[in-house]
């Protein structure tokens, strides 16, 4: 079964947090050198003082291995749906304009990247194309391995659009990354692991608490970076110093406050969890060092920084936000138990729906009797479906009964036990 369509959907519900020790380092995309704003190396970052520590990749002198990740094949430079990209300008450090060799997996810049740890993958989005980059930590040869999807994480869009930019990731609690346009109009999903399944969310929807600050303002809310709580909920730290809270089951951001004691110029671009209550932020235009943020007060204390001070588009760490909490309040192997087998089984598409017709993909031997619902966020049913799967590959079309109002719903599959073994929500156009 070809389950190489990016726009389908999986199983979030559950988070299964993984409770391991929180890490000391953060991973930074960042200038080549002192004021240098081109950001295409990546660095590892000490947490605790934000001191510079060894160069993963440095953009024209790091010999790299680049692939495409559904095929195996070498990639000699950055596509858009499958169309070669002319040579990319960008400014040196003297300001002058230079051709960049877009057979590099960081030539196009990336103000966007998520450390999933699991999986010891960094992940970053290329600007100017939206691809899905990333690089194998877990490579042991001394080459940094980079793989790629030959695709935009969001199809037919611009993104020479500064607002269609990918400028926010994380990997959440529940093990997927998550990636935020400027313009919050695209709340990306992506799975991490060995198959990489893409959704559109869809667009963030202001609470009625921001009093008119919305998620959506350029002025206000566009930039900065996202980092996961052990919760299942999200931060935004916005270019602005605003803080959102994010809730992808609901897909609502909450105005939680503005930062304190930056300086005046200090734009948040990056921003890496560094335990339960503080949150590392670097900027990508301002050479002021990094700061420590404490989540609950918004309030930043600049960090003791040792050496060379690069400015970084974004920062990722493999720790969560509020993470003893959540041990102490269910314990690991609860936590673990909530996984579902669906989740990597079973694939719903497309998604947004254009027409009044789902596929539901059954990706491996989950031969028997299922039932799939559809029903609306108030659990009121709308269609329902008796399938029997007779081997792996098979693929259901689900009709609904009438056109339906524009929306988002709840789709889920239910085994011949009455187990719930996918659930996920799908936007209707």
């Amino acid at each position: 079964m070809d389950l190489k369509l990016i726009h389908s959907l999986f199983f979030v519900g559950c988070v299964t947090v993984s409770l391991g020790q929180q890490t000391n380092t953060a991973y930074a995309i960042t200038g080549q050198e002192n004021a240098n704003f081109n950001w295409v190396d990546i660095r590892a970052i000490d947490l605790a003082s934000g001191t510079a520590g060894s160069t993963l990749f440095e953009s024209g002198k790091t010999h790299f291995t680049f692939r495409d990740a559904e095929t195996g094949r070498n990639v000699d430079q950055l596509t858009i749906n499958g169309n070669p990209l002319p040579a990319a300008t960008a400014n040196n450090a003297a300001g002058v304009k230079t051709i960049v060799d877009n057979s590099s997996p960081t030539a196009l810049m990336s103000a966007a990247n998520a450390y999933d740890k699991k999986h010891q993958k960094l992940f970053f989005a290329a600007m100017r194309t939206g691809q899905l980059v990333w690089l194998d930590l877990s490579n042991s040869n001394g080459t940094p391995a980079f793989y790629t999807l030959q695709r935009s994480l969001i199809g037919n869009l611009d993104y020479t659009d500064e607002a269609l930019n990918i400028t926010r990731m994380a990997v959440g609690a529940d093990g997927n990354g998550y990636a935020l346009t400027n313009d919050a109009e695209h709340l990306i999903r992506f799975t991490t692991g060995s198959k990489t399944i893409i959704t559109d969310l869809g667009g963030l929807i202001d609470a009625a608490s921001n009093n008119g600050l919305s998620v959506h303002n350029k002025c206000s809310s566009w930039g900065g970076d996202l980092v996961a709580d052990a919760f299942g909920t999200m931060y935004l730290l916005t270019a602005g110093r605003n803080v959102f809270l994010i809730e992808p089951q609901t897909m609502t951001a909450t105005y939680k406050g503005t930062i304190s004691n930056l300086p005046g110029t200090y734009s948040v671009n990056g921003a890496a969890v560094i335990d339960d209550e503080n949150v590392m932020v670097s900027s990508a235009n301002t050479f002021d060092g990094y700061y420590k943020v404490d989540i609950n007060t918004l309030a930043a204390t600049k960090m003791l920084t040792a050496g060379k001070v690069y400015n970084a588009s974004d920062l990722a760490s493999g720790n969560l936000l509020h993470q003893t909490e959540r041990q102490n309040n269910t314990g690991a192997a609860s936590l673990e138990a909530t996984e579902v087998l669906g989740n990597r089984f079973i694939a719903v598409y497309p998604n947004p729906v254009e027409n009044e017709e789902i596929k539901i993909a059954f990706d491996k031997n989950l031969f028997g009797k299922y039932k799939i619902t559809l029903s609306d966020l108030t659990g009121r049913i709308i269609a329902t479906k008796e399938v029997y799967i007779e081997g792996p590959g098979q693929v259901e079309n689900f009709a609904m009964n009438r056109k339906q109002a524009a929306g988002i719903y709840i789709i889920k599959v239910i085994d011949g036990t009455s187990k719930e073994v996918y659930s996920d929500k799908i936007v209707l156009q």
